[in-house]
């Protein structure tokens, strides 16, 4: 078992094949809407990955709020992107 929540690596200097099974366990604790939230992000994370999401770049360079942060930054950006900009 490894927990891939710390940083870590991993080779084969060897000639032969190696082979890896994989399995995600979930911490007992997590709520559901945790694990959904998390296979969320798995889940669009790989479909990037594979291309399956195309990249592009933004329309337009952020603009700042009267806050005098950049609009659009961190996640009360990405809050407002999926919400429609509501608080």
């Amino acid at each position: 078992t490894l927990d891939t929540s710390f940083e870590h690596s991993t080779g084969n200097p060897t000639e032969s094949d190696r082979h890896v099974l994989i399995i995600d366990f979930w911490h007992p604790d997590l709520t559901v809407a945790e694990c959904a939230g998390l296979e969320f992000i798995y889940d669009l994370r790989n479909k990037f990955e594979n291309g399956e999401i195309p990249f592009r770049q933004p329309k337009a360079r952020p603009q700042e709020d009267n806050d005098g942060e950049e609009e659009g930054q961190g996640l009360a950006g990405l809050w407002k992107a999926l919400t429609g900009g509501g608080d």
